[in-house]
């Protein structure tokens, strides 16, 4: 069988600029080319150990761990085409800001940020392998596949940390644009309405409004009003999954093109006007920047094809 190989038993030693960090993101980097269910696989059956103990994927691995990692073989018509699905992926990313801690990146409707659950690249994947000699590039946080906007990757540990302590303490403003069914009353200036995680029977993850869920806040301000739409700016006070299709669903007003939460009447509706995607749209961050202490915001404006909907409205 021809193809790439590791033919023999290779030690890693994890350094300090890995501490804490999980063991399968860390052999993604580790073991470019090599499919991410193969990875799980080795994981799975032991074929690879930290300190000749078995791991499970969310291991967080310290500073001196060694790992062992098994003879892996990878076939050169597998890589091609994940070489060529990767160029595909980065033709739907544009850099926003970039600096020595930290790029922002304005990610494509339809692109996940990550790879799993039967989907072999996402944004982060592609940044790794299009970048192969910078060591680290980490998510800060995540966009759902559907949702267009500013997505954080971290250059360096510290600044990974100190971001995702900064959006645990409320420390980083993040906005979104939208488009919802019918006229938003000009009153209702913000949703809190708590949120619950549901696993449906199919598989599928749902998120509801229920009185056991997590404390979820949603403020929202009017940028247009149509005749039977609005177009609306929402800032997250919490940063809960689904949080703003869910609250807009739980009002009767969902987002445009939510196939999840949506409208089934509403969606076909500005299918005729052209919309092919969710109107969600992370259009911008502010926060205090890590490294050089400056206040910093970054806009990615709204794309084409959705600023073409509001013009046919």
């Amino acid at each position: 069988m021809s193809g790439q190989c590791r033919n023999h038993v290779s030690f890693v030693t994890v350094g300090g600029e890995y501490t804490d960090q999980r063991i399968d993101n860390f052999l993604f980097r580790e073991l470019k080319g090599v499919p991410k269910s193969r990875i799980y696989k080795l994981i799975r059956i032991g074929e690879i150990r930290v300190n000749k103990k078995r791991v499970r994927p969310d291991t967080k691995l310290c500073v001196g761990d060694i790992l062992r990692i098994a003879p892996i073989r990878t076939a050169n018509r597998e890589t091609s085409l994940q070489n060529k699905y990767n160029q595909n992926n980065i033709k739907d990313i544009s850099i926003l800001h970039e600096d020595d801690g930290l790029i922002i990146l304005n990610k494509n409707s339809g692109l996940a940020t990550h790879g799993g659950s039967g989907i072999s690249r996402g944004a982060i994947e592609s940044i790794r392998q299009d970048r192969p000699n910078t060591k680290f590039l980490e998510l800060v946080h995540r966009l759902d596949k559907d949702t267009s906007g500013c997505l954080m990757i971290a250059k360096k540990r510290s600044v990974l940390l100190a971001l995702q302590e900064a959006m645990m303490t409320k420390r980083i403003s993040k906005t979104y644009q939208l488009l919802v069914k019918d006229r938003w009353p000009v009153s209702r200036k913000s949703i809190s309405a708590p949120l619950l995680k549901n696993q449906m029977k199919s598989g599928q993850r749902m998120v509801v409004v229920d009185s056991h869920g997590k404390h979820s806040i949603t403020d929202f301000q009017i940028l247009r009003l149509f005749k039977n739409n609005t177009f609306l700016q929402a800032s997250i006070i919490t940063g809960r999954t689904h949080q703003i299709r869910v609250h807009c669903q739980s009002v009767g007003q969902p987002i445009a093109g939510d196939l999840r939460y949506g409208d089934k009447q509403y969606n076909s509706q500005l299918k005729l006007v052209g919309l092919r995607r969710l109107f969600l749209h992370a259009s911008s961050l502010s926060f205090k920047h890590p490294v050089n202490g400056e206040f910093f915001t970054v806009t990615a404006p709204l794309p084409e094809a959705l600023k073409k909907i509001l013009d046919r409205l």
